[in-house]
């Protein structure tokens, strides 16, 4: 059974920072491509940052040169590290292994101007 655990959120300023961890169990994230998505209130959900089983990497535009998703193996944790956040960042994040459609409960992330 694969459980994924959102962590890291909170409020911050225009400008901060923030890292979002995601435990992973019941499967190994590096065998997966892990994604990281977003929802805004009133918005879809969208996609933010992937990485790859070789670890390669991708973002969305909105995001790019300010975030980085990455991983550590060992712990079974991928990560996102945000910076030069902005108030239309805020949002509840999320993610997800490509090969199961679970999600787990997301972790707030609010930005004040």
């Amino acid at each position: 059974q694969v459980q994924l655990v959102e962590s890291g959120g909170g409020l911050v300023q225009a400008g901060g920072s923030l890292r979002l961890a995601c435990a992973v169990s019941g499967t190994i994230v590096s065998r997966n491509v892990m994604r990281w998505y977003r929802q805004a209130p009133g918005k879809q959900r969208e996609f933010v940052a992937q990485i790859f089983p070789d670890g390669m990497t991708t973002c969305a535009d909105s995001v790019k040169g300010r975030f980085t998703i990455s991983r550590d193996n060992g712990k079974n944790t991928v990560y996102l590290q945000m910076n030069s956040l902005k108030p239309e960042d805020t949002a509840v994040y999320y993610c997800k292994p490509d090969l199961y459609n679970i999600w787990g409960q997301g972790t707030q992330v609010t930005v004040s101007s």
